[in-house]
């Protein structure tokens, strides 16, 4: 017994360690003893060994009537499995704590005092020695116990952590996971309390965690202790942080989202109440519970962390509030473990899922994953309902924890009130591979059990619960049989929150990332609306119209004085977003190009916008970059685009400017670009043309000497080189990219941009839709093509064959 000690500090622990003190102490000990050196840090502690817990076992003579207990049983059958658990924690709970064991825990606990004073607060936390393994998460099998102090209480909640040991969810995980209930032990980590109750705390994790996109850090967080957001009762901030970019020293926040937060976990009023929840004021509801230096230290240390570990990493994090005991405002590190999902995920195949209808949308949220799902609902408000819940229903609840798991895992689908991407509902959903939805507020409202619902995970960021069973399909792509090609294979995005996903399709980078959707969705007000906001809200005094549009504009723009900032920050967020996921390849961004009735929908366009009869050849694209009336709305723009290539470090990085009806005109805005930051040429910035107008055809060689390359639009080519609408069903008949006339312009244009030495690629939609024009486009030789996601991969092997079948062409001539 003397050489496996009762009790072991952090600075005497490392992560070979597991067998002693379970997987939550060793990487406890482990940072301790190698990471503080470099800057993180970690409140101190001791954990209770696993060599205590069997003593304690052992002295009690409880190991026959807990294998008798487990004698035959059926994790499939809840009450059975419940009944049996209960029992077994309450044989655990009423045994006596051996005195030579209860001693050694209480000089522990006061020597923890001599360093932090007299009966500190700590936190006691189950670590069991098959937890966070790298194949499987037993993340939240066991118990932790907040804001614990004084010996007795100390040595109370490490026995109720033993009896955790033996929790429903716990004992049918190791079932499921084929571990012997008698080959894994507990250990109890005891470690000073980070006073977040009086700041913030949360969770991060060294990849994305829908898509296992490795170059971010994604960092959730909320107000108060973190067991709310981990438990999923609040709908947390979220970031996320470049992982390259800010190794060189940038400062590369990709997304910054406010949540609602509207409740927080505190230390309770005496020992009997450690803890109790309050709601948060309006303005926590509404300030982001880190500041952008926090956010990119936290995710430097995540960096710190994972290349220690040398795996992606999930990780908890607090921030203390108090000053008395471990300093103001300080970061902390309070636990780290393998993140087990994506870890072991066969990366070889990419799936895509798809709707073949759609269906009346009944309540939104956040999604988990990227998958559809259906079944019935039924809905279950507390987890003593759990016995209810038949295999292939929805299950449909305010929030889960980890005493749902046993019907989880027969769930063809979750969706919960509460809850961010981090909670345990979508930690588990995506270990299970299953769709979930998280935070929609609303669902144990409209969703009522036995009705037939379809969870649509298929649409970026929005999770969708849509009534009835809408038939899908699913294409399974295999990455490893996509050829390369010669022609460069290049993708249309404009989904931000896609991106990721996307990027592990096989592709030479991004032809054509629109601005419009972030305007539309992320900012959804016109720029000069924003620009001039006080001068709006001085007018709302004696105007009703222009009252109901500030108070709209107020609530949007949560926390910026300044409202011009929003547009610059959500704009540069969104293409930052983008940039990253395909980063270091090419993303060619095209400047807004918005028609004059497109830009009259968002917040206070009315009035900005002119009145035009025929918007589609209007006041668009360069025309209103360099107007008077629009420049200051354009300069936000090029501030967005500046702060991403410069803040951010994503030089990656092109500007492409559409529907530049003359040469002069490209050089005019030019010029205005460069007045706000991003001047041709300058930290490599190359600037395109969408050739869309049969001026950019007849006039390329002009066009070539002011522009780095040429980018075709074939949907206006057409409509303008056949003098048609493309939006009018009268004429409808007569839209064909394939027409001859259509296709002379692009031969012509790309025979120009090869003698002139441009590049020249294709965003149209043409390539995408006709097999037969990307042939047409490879005769030609054109650079590039951009296609739509759902294209991508079915166009390379159509290019890869015209190609192959080109050279053989030209060998044969050769002969």
């Amino acid at each position: 017994m003397a050489d496996k000690p009762f009790i072991l500090w952090f600075d005497q622990i490392t992560y070979s360690d597991v067998p002693l003190v379970g997987g939550k102490n060793a990487s406890l000990g482990e940072m301790y003893t190698k990471l503080t050196q470099k800057g993180i840090k970690i409140p101190y502690g001791f954990a209770v060994t696993a060599e205590a817990y069997r003593y304690f076992i052992k002295e009690n003579h409880l190991d026959d009537e807990i294998k008798n207990t487990l004698k035959g049983l059926d994790t499939h059958n809840v009450e059975d499995l419940m009944k049996r658990g209960k029992k077994i924690r309450s044989l655990i709970l009423h045994a006596k704590m051996p005195p030579k064991l209860a001693e050694e825990i209480a000089k522990a606990y006061e020597r923890l005092g001599e360093i932090y004073g007299k009966d500190p607060d700590v936190a006691v936390r189950s670590s069991a020695t098959a937890e966070d393994l790298p194949d499987a998460s037993f993340a939240g099998q066991q118990e932790t116990y907040l804001n614990v102090r004084g010996v007795d209480n100390v040595i109370k909640y490490v026995q109720h952590c033993f009896a955790s040991l033996f929790t429903d969810r716990a004992i049918s995980y190791r079932e499921d996971k084929g571990f012997d209930h008698f080959s894994v032990y507990l250990s109890v980590a005891v470690q000073k309390m980070v006073r977040s109750d009086k700041a913030s705390s949360g969770v991060m994790f060294t990849l994305d965690t829908e898509s296992g996109f490795r170059d971010v850090v994604y960092i959730t967080g909320s107000w108060g202790l973190g067991e709310y957001v981990v438990q999923g009762k609040v709908n947390p901030d979220e970031f996320y942080v470049f992982k390259p970019t800010l190794k060189l020293g940038f400062r590369p926040i990709l997304s910054k989202k406010l949540g609602s937060k509207d409740i927080k976990l505190v230390y309770g009023d005496s020992p009997s109440k450690p803890l109790k929840s309050v709601k948060t004021t309006p303005q926590e509801r509404a300030t982001f519970v880190l500041t952008d230096d926090e956010i990119l230290k936290l995710a430097e240390w995540a960096i710190i962390i994972e290349e220690h570990y040398g795996r992606p990493m999930d990780i908890e994090w607090a921030k203390d509030g108090d000053g008395k005991e471990v300093g103001t405002g300080e970061l902390f590190i309070v636990q780290a473990r393998p993140e087990t999902v994506h870890a072991i995920k066969e990366q070889r195949f990419y799936e895509i899922y798809k709707l073949k209808g759609d269906g009346k949308v009944l309540c939104t949220g956040k999604a988990v994953g990227s998958k559809i799902g259906q079944g019935k609902a039924r809905v279950i408000m507390d987890v003593s309902g759990i016995s209810e819940f038949q295999a292939g229903e929805v299950l449909v609840t305010t929030m889960t924890d980890p005493d749902w798991e046993p019907i989880m895992k027969k769930a063809s689908a979750i969706v919960t009130d509460k809850g961010g991407r981090t909670c345990h509902a979508a930690i588990v959903s995506r270990e299970l591979g299953i769709p979930c939805i998280v935070g929609t507020e609303i669902a144990t409202k409209v969703l009522k059990t036995g009705m037939e619902v379809t969870i649509d995970c298929t649409q970026g960021e929005e999770g969708r619960v849509l009534e009835g069973l809408i038939p899908f399909e699913v294409e399974r792509i295999d990455l490893e049989n996509v050829p390369k090609t010669k022609t460069q294979i290049m993708m249309n995005v404009g989904i931000p929150e896609q991106a990721f996903s996307q990027a592990q399709l096989p592709n030479d980078g991004v032809g054509l990332a629109r601005l419009e959707f972030i305007i539309g969705s992320h900012i959804g007000i016109h720029p000069l609306a924003l620009i001039n906001f006080d001068e709006l809200k001085k007018q709302a005094e004696k105007d009703k119209r222009l009252a109901k549009l500030v108070k709209a504009i107020e609530e949007r723009t949560v926390g910026y004085e300044n409202k011009a900032d929003f547009f610059v920050d959500k704009l540069a967020q969104g293409v930052g977003m983008i940039a990253a996921a395909f980063y270091p390849k090419d993303v060619i961004v095209r400047l807004s190009d918005f028609k004059s009735n497109e830009y009259a929908n968002l917040l206070g366009g009315f009035l900005y916008e002119p009145e035009e009869h025929n918007p589609m050849i209007g006041w668009r694209g360069a025309s209103r970059y360099y107007d008077p009336k629009f420049e200051p709305a354009f300069a936000l723009e090029c501030k967005a685009l500046a702060k991403v290539r410069n803040e951010m470090g994503l030089t990656n990085v092109k500007v492409m400017i559409p529907f530049c009806r003359t040469p002069e005109e490209g050089v005019k805005v030019m010029s205005i670009m460069e007045k706000y930051g991003l001047k041709r040429g300058e930290n490599g910035l190359e600037v395109y043309v969408m050739c869309e107008i049969p001026s950019n055809v007849v006039l390329a060689e002009e066009f070539a000497k002011i522009f780095d390359g040429f980018s075709i639009g074939s949907n206006d080519l057409t409509q303008l080189t056949l003098g048609l609408d493309r939006d009018s069903e009268l004429v409808a008949h007569l839209y064909d990219e394939r027409n001859p006339a259509v296709k002379k312009m692009i031969k012509e244009v790309i025979e120009t941009a090869k003698r002139m030495k441009r590049k020249i690629g294709i965003c149209g939609q043409a390539p995408s839709d006709f097999p037969d024009f990307a042939e047409f486009l490879v005769e030609c030789g054109i650079d590039s093509m951009s296609l739509t996601p759902d294209t991508i991969v079915k166009t390379r092997l159509l290019v890869a064959e015209k190609e192959k079948a080109l050279q053989a062409d030209k060998g044969r001539k050769k002969k």
